[in-house]
Order: structure tokens, then C-alpha cells, then sequence
């Protein structure tokens, strides 16, 4: 859908869908930073850095799904029942999917980051009984 997109003569792309494959590409780059920097570079992720980006991303992804979904009401009386179509329902549906995904994500960061005070606990490590 990022490719030219034609209204019957001149082709453009609606900036919506520019917009939506960039948090597409954030998104990615968001979760390679916070699920690989804290294994692989240490010394370059910080909690608070990654909230941060968590709810950046959220925020993104809901604005592209609602402005998705109305620019579609515009579209939506040419389009018909064409296979660009569904794919713009589909683009919309998964917008508004991955926003709830980021949301959940970006409220039980804020959690556990609050419980923790920002840094990290680990488990307490269990010693086994050694009197029989």
C-alpha cells in the first residue's frame, strides 16, 4: 500500500500509509532495543529510556490507527469491493491490534518500573535444604 496509490490518473501515496510503514519500521527498532540491549549491550539500555520509547511507540501506533481509519471513511465510497480494499481494512484492524499490544506492554513496564523503582530485581535465588 506504500507504493503509489491512483484516484483514476495521477498517482500518489497518502501520507497515512508513509506514516503508518514508519511506525512499522520504529516499532521493530523499539523491540530489538529492548528485548536484545539488556542481553547484549547492557552498558546501553536503561529502563527509563526504554519506557519512554514503549509509550512513544504506543502513542504512535494510535495516532496512525485512527488516522487511518478516518482517512478511509474518505476513500471508502470509491473504493468498492477491490483487493486494495481489504487491504486498507486490514491495515487498520492490525493498527488498532498493535496499538493494544503496545499499550499492554507500555502499562506493565510503567508497573513494574514504578515497583521497582527503575531498576531491575531479579528473583531470589532458592538454596536447596540440605538437612535430611
Amino acid at each position: 500500500m506504500v507504493s503509489p496509490f491512483s484516484d483514476g490518473g495521477s498517482a500518489f501515496t497518502p501520507s497515512i500509509f508513509g506514516f503508518m510503514m514508519f511506525n512499522s519500521i520504529w516499532s521493530l527498532l523499539v523491540i530489538a532495543y529492548v528485548a536484545l540491549a539488556p542481553r547484549y549491550f547492557a552498558n546501553l539500555f536503561h529502563n527509563l529510556i526504554a519506557l519512554a520509547v514503549e509509550w512513544i511507540t504506543m502513542l504512535f501506533w494510535f495516532a496512525g490507527a485512527i488516522s487511518f481509519a478516518m482517512s478511509f471513511g474518505i476513500w471508502h465510497e470509491w473504493c468498492g469491493n477491490f483487493g486494495y480494499c481489504h487491504s486498507i481494512r486490514a491495515g487498520i484492524v492490525f493498527g488498532f491490534f498493535v496499538w493494544l499490544l503496545f499499550l499492554a506492554i507500555a502499562v506493565l513496564e510503567t508497573i513494574e518500573f514504578r515497583r521497582s523503582r527503575g531498576h531491575r530485581t531479579s528473583a531470589p535465588v532458592v538454596k536447596p535444604y540440605t538437612a535430611a
